[in-house]
């Protein structure tokens, strides 16, 4: 059997202290990204211990269960960012899109320029280096290739985490430093091989998504842990 792609729901690999103070916050009820002071995850491998609810004048925290989007890497490309203001219905868009690929018609660079496409252009809160340590290193992507392996990706719930609703319940105005959201989002990998080799994987990962006013979301960073 080939060796298949890497979990897709790693957490923080590569990231430095200055990114996770950036982009996680070191404390609950302290959702400060340095400089900026923004409302952002939860800390890394910590259970929440805040308070409350996204603000009622945010976008909506829809937590339906419904099948969400499958999506892959087709054609020599990648899917694109879709333009929607919904952290919740970006964060699932982002999900499939990193837990798909296709070695057959993708190269290893333009699965990494297609997800970059998808990166907040405002580059004192991207963690790029999150989002890219999600591609294996050009050897064993080689080696899927030769394979023809491919993963197709359907998300099924996701959910702003009980620990950011109640830490931004402490401080609702906190969000509108950065507008970034913490979204975990669960879903299933389904990997195929050559020679009719397949198989099926769960996934869950925690996304920071930017979703600024009038403006279509983007990604921010993938979080080190997942809180519930």
């Amino acid at each position: 059997m080939p060796k298949r792609f890497p979990s897709l729901s790693r957490y923080g690999l590569g990231w430095s202290t200055r990114q996770r103070v950036t982009v996680i916050a070191t404390g609950l009820a302290v959702l400060l990204a340095l400089a900026a002071a923004v409302a952002l995850l939860t800390r890394p491998a910590a259970t929440g211990d805040g308070r409350a609810s996204v603000p009622s004048s945010g976008p909506s925290s829809n937590t339906s269960s419904s099948a969400g989007p499958a999506a892959s890497a087709g054609a020599g490309s990648v899917a694109t960012p879709p333009p929607v203001a919904d952290p919740v219905a970006f964060a699932k868009a982002a999900a499939a899109l990193l837990w798909s690929y296709n070695t057959r018609t993708t190269s290893r660079d333009e699965q990494l320029a297609g997800m970059r496409a998808w990166l907040t252009p405002e580059t004192k809160y991207a963690d790029w280096t999150s989002i890219a340590a999600q591609v294996p290193d050009p050897v064993l992507w080689s080696r899927m290739a030769d394979q023809n392996q491919y993963a197709t990706a359907t998300v099924t719930e996701a959910h702003y985490p009980s620990a950011f609703k109640e830490a931004l319940a402490d401080d609702p105005s906190a969000i509108t430093k950065a507008y970034i959201y913490a979204v975990t989002v669960t879903g299933k990998q389904q990997i195929t091989w050559k020679k009719g080799g397949a198989g099926a994987e769960d996934r869950s990962l925690t996304l920071a998504v930017q979703c600024r006013p009038n403006a279509n979301c983007s990604l921010v960073a993938i979080a080190p842990s997942v809180v519930p």
